[in-house]
């Protein structure tokens, strides 16, 4: 069977990070500021939630994988749960921004049920789906471009998401909700969207690769990846890429809030903060895809590693120079915004193409290819940065005396801007170091696909 896939399965395929992407961009722009100052929870308690209830899930990510693995069903391993899935979680993250009226206790043993369960939901669906594409080809350039359809899909949700999500909000207080109500309903919106692209991904891929070998056991598969030297150093620096992006996705409503304000701009004339932060966030996302559309080009002639090291050093630098900019001056702003837009993009769909060839490596060094659990790895480290940044964020708001809907302090002002600048720069430029031990260059990986393919055959 061919490894080249049709268009339609490339962009079916994109469809499900378009679902997932909504909510992880909700998630990460919006809920933070949406428990400390909708709920009114205290930034430091929601950064100890988000440690909490995401390194549990964490840990569930390689459960899942383990349970993808052994799925056997006339529509694959992975393709299934996009279906069984796709409705809880679609219910799931319209309770996470509910905020019934329990009192502050109540309110925050809420926020730890409703968050860790949406957790679990979004494993449930995500670590499948993730899989699936080492499943749908074994050809390495077709799954770097079926990555760059995924971020395609990713950021042209999070774009949609971040475009309309000002508006909604609007909408819905002008028709006479309240603050929590107008995120609940909003949130609505994008579930019921979330749920039919899910299933729109499931009716158009399918399953390909068949495994070398079946796997012999949980604890086999668990003892080769340990000693998959290459498995930690993507996990690593997948974790330090998602530390950068959750800084900086956590702290924009709070740096346009409290420290850009509302701004007056030729022709538009007053342009309130929230408007401003969700320009800022949709130019983010725009030029985040143009980084993603910029990847395969450039991976192909400098290679993945060198291609990733060389932007998340670019991210590094600017992200350093944002923490010096006016808060009057948006086209400063913007233009950072824009250059570490595009070096920020350009890493993504690297990652899980080199996560793809890390689940080739290790079926060539075992005879096993346990594709659930290396890609599970990859959800992980996207959730372990994500958790680290949460959680980070939420501590560096209280120590700096962040105080919900007041006047900030010089303080807590500088922290904000640390948590969209130097904070997340930290992070880029460890990814880059990290990455300088990743052994599987695409010279290296051509010739174990060639291996693995005359395998296959016989």
């Amino acid at each position: 069977m061919s490894d080249k896939l049709r268009i339609k399965e490339k962009v079916g395929y994109g469809f499900g990070d378009f679902a997932s992407s909504m909510f992880w961009k909700l998630f990460s722009m919006f809920l933070m500021i949406y428990y400390t100052d909708v709920v009114e929870i205290s930034p430091a308690a929601v950064g100890t939630m988000f440690l909490l209830t995401r390194l549990w899930d964490g840990l569930n990510d390689p459960i899942m994988g383990i349970i993808a693995d052994r799925t056997n069903t006339s529509n694959g391993k992975f393709r299934p749960y996009l279906l069984w899935v796709a409705i809880p979680f679609a219910i799931m993250g319209v309770l996470t921004f509910s905020s019934p009226n329990f009192g502050p206790s109540g309110k925050l043993i809420y926020a730890y049920v409703t968050y860790t369960l949406m957790m679990i939901v979004y494993t449930a669906i995500n670590v499948p789906y993730s899989s699936l594409m080492g499943v749908m080809t074994s050809d390495t350039k077709e799954r770097t471009s079926l990555a760059s359809f995924r971020f395609i899909g990713a950021y042209s949700g999070g774009i949609f998401m971040t475009a309309t999500v000002p508006y909604l909000l609007d909408y819905f207080r002008n028709s006479g909700s309240n603050e929590a109500q107008s995120y609940q309903y909003t949130v609505v919106v994008y579930a019921i969207l979330a749920a039919f692209f899910f299933i729109m991904t499931y009716k158009w891929t399918k399953e390909r690769v068949i495994p070398l070998l079946e796997k012999v056991s949980v604890k086999k598969d668990l003892k080769d990846l340990a000693k998959n030297v290459q498995w930690f150093t993507m996990l690593g620096a997948g974790i330090a890429v998602l530390i950068f992006n959750s800084l900086r996705d956590g702290s924009i409503m709070y740096y346009f809030k409290y420290f850009v304000h509302d701004q007056v701009l030729p022709v538009f004339g007053e342009v309130k903060w929230d408007k401003l932060a969700g320009a800022y966030m949709t130019v983010w996302l725009v030029t985040n895809l143009l980084g993603v559309l910029l990847a395969k080009p450039i991976s192909a002639k400098y290679g993945k590693k060198n291609t990733f090291m060389g932007a998340m050093i670019i991210a590094s630098i600017f992200s350093f120079v944002f923490y010096w900019v006016n808060p009057n001056d948006l086209g400063m702003i913007f233009g950072l915004n824009i250059i570490i837009g595009l070096a920020a993009g350009i890493v993504l769909p690297l990652i899980w193409s080199m996560y793809a060839d890390i689940a080739d490596y290790s079926e060539w060094k075992t005879g096993r290819r346990a594709t659930g659990l290396v890609f599970s790895s990859s959800s992980m480290s996207q959730k372990m940065g994500w958790t680290l940044g949460g959680a980070i964020t939420g501590w560096l708001l209280a120590g700096y005396g962040f105080e919900a809907n007041a006047e900030q302090t010089v303080a807590s002002l500088k922290g904000i801007r640390l948590l969209i600048s130097i904070y997340p720069a930290v992070g880029a430029l460890l990814s880059a170091l990290i990455l300088i031990t990743y052994k599987l260059n695409d010279g290296f990986m051509d010739g174990i696909l060639k291996d693995l393919t005359d395998r296959r055959k016989e």
